[in-house]
């Protein structure tokens, strides 16, 4: 029953080659459809990713679209509140240029323009609206705008307000126009 190393070494050696010949015509086979197939799938897998990638441009573009039409139509109907309250005073504005003059006192002319100044003014404060009317408080040129200097007698008068030609408005922190002033300067 002992083999000889020949004899051993011959049948380890047709074993694998009968062994390996189907393994190899299969690896082949496996490495000729395994070539395609990685490939096509890599190709599939591009065209998803290629349909997913536009569908979200699309997407994307379209959620542009309708936020910026959203937001106009915000900005419209914000524009609309405001200029409807303008036109309100704008209304009483008209009532008092058509008084009747043989009949209208100053005094009475008075009343409605100070009347009218008064809802412009509110609406102005409901708007957000801060009035600069600086007189008094040191220059500041972020929010003043000076016109002339005015000599000062005291030392402490010096780079305050001394007068206001133009009043300044912002809104909710931005400046819309500075106040436009005197400002003392010492010596």
């Amino acid at each position: 029953m002992a083999e000889s190393a020949e004899d051993v070494g011959n049948e380890e050696g047709a074993v694998s080659e009968v062994a390996t010949a189907p393994e190899s015509d299969e690896a082949a086979g496996a490495a000729e459809s395994s070539d395609s197939d990685p490939i096509e799938v890599l190709r599939r897998q591009f065209e998803e990713l290629n349909d997913r990638h536009l569908r979200l441009v699309a997407e994307f573009s379209n959620y542009r679209r309708r936020s910026d039409q959203e937001r106009l139509g915000t900005w419209g109907r914000a524009q609309a509140d405001v200029l409807s309250k303008f036109i309100s005073v704008l209304d009483d504005l008209h009532r008092v240029a058509e008084l009747d003059l043989s009949n209208a006192t100053v005094e009475a002319i008075m009343e409605g323009i100070d009347l009218v100044e008064k809802k412009f003014s509110r609406m102005l404060e409901d708007a957000g609206v801060e009035v600069i009317d600086p007189v008094g408080e040191r220059f500041d040129p972020q929010r003043m705008e000076a016109l002339m200097r005015v000599s000062a007698e005291l030392a402490e008068q010096d780079e305050t307000v001394a007068q206001v030609m133009q009043k300044g408005y912002a809104l909710k922190g931005s400046l819309i126009r500075p106040a436009r002033v005197a400002v003392f300067k010492h010596g």
